[in-house]
């Protein structure tokens, strides 16, 4: 099995948003997918990763998850 930063992703209802990524970035989303639908034995579109691998980014952004305690929201808000 490999090890990825995201695994166990929640079903949410999904929210629409539009977004242009480069070329090798979808690319690498792609890919991404397809290496975690082959470990956890069930399919994964792109779309899936995005929102849990920016909540990740930001969860373990040491400056941000600072700036955000200073401010005064500890928790993100939908």
């Amino acid at each position: 099995m490999t090890t990825l930063k995201l695994a166990g992703l929640q079903d949410d209802t999904p929210v629409k948003l539009s977004v242009e990524l480069p070329a090798d970035t979808h690319r690498d989303l792609v890919l991404y997918a397809q290496v975690l639908s082959a470990d956890a034995e069930r399919p994964y579109s792109p779309v899936q990763l995005i929102a849990p691998m920016l909540s990740r980014f930001m969860a373990t952004d040491r400056s941000f998850v600072a700036a955000r305690t200073r401010i005064g929201r500890s928790t993100p808000q939908t």
